[in-house]
């Protein structure tokens, strides 16, 4: 059934999405709503977002210091940031900063917002919660909108995270896969930089799996 969507299903799917998104489209979660430009990732049927949005709801994050790493739309950050959390949003992508930053005004939260490709710009410090929805399907991205996408033909965007991690430990770093993309290769890449994968969530939808996983140093 899963492999009759992806060969049949998928392609018309992304005809239709492609199409939807030639112009920005409202997104809401709770009473938070976003603007998302066609060229910041979209999280309207993508899955993941809703996934983490719905893992985060019941959280106590009052006063903790959270950052999203690669925040696209922001609907995340804005949704901690409703809960009164000390949040860092933080993406490569300018149109989607300048997205967050109006954002940010019309939901009247205040939140950090910073352009940085990873952690090249985020002062060093701890936070409790790290959250990262990642592109991974290897390819070389042309553009910023294809870096929401693919994370590198040789992995380089995990190459470079799992390198920086370590100097930004929290006691909760979440990171979002899908089982579409090459997980234990991704782990192996962790692996190299002394950090494990504890998975603490399983979710599908859609014949879709998509796992949260804890990453941490290993013992």
């Amino acid at each position: 059934m899963r492999n009759f969507f992806k060969k049949i299903i998928f392609p018309l799917f992304k005809i239709g999405f492609d199409k939807y998104y030639k112009k920005p489209r409202k997104y809401t979660y709770e009473s938070i709503e976003v603007l998302v430009h066609p060229e910041v990732f979209p999280p309207h049927f993508t899955i993941s977002t809703k996934i983490l949005l719905d893992f985060l709801k019941p959280l106590d994050l009052n006063n903790k210091l959270f950052l999203e790493l690669g925040c696209g739309s922001g609907i995340i950050s804005l949704f901690a940031a409703s809960k009164k959390a000390i949040v860092t949003a933080s993406d490569i992508n300018k149109v989607a900063i300048d997205a967050l930053k109006k954002a940010s005004i019309q939901n009247n939260l205040k939140l950090t917002i910073l352009y940085s490709d990873l952690f090249d710009k985020i002062k060093q410090q701890t936070f409790d919660y790290i959250i990262i929805n990642p592109p991974f399907y290897p390819k070389t991205p042309q553009n910023d909108k294809e870096r929401a996408w693919f994370c590198g033909g040789n992995f380089e965007y995990f190459e470079k995270l799992f390198m920086q991690i370590p100097q930004y430990i929290a006691p909760n770093i979440w990171m979002i896969l899908s089982e579409d993309c090459e997980i234990e290769y991704i782990k192996k890449l962790a692996i190299k930089n002394g950090l494990t994968f504890e998975l603490i969530l399983e979710k599908s939808v859609i014949l879709e799996k998509n796992y949260i996983f804890k990453i941490k140093k290993s013992i």
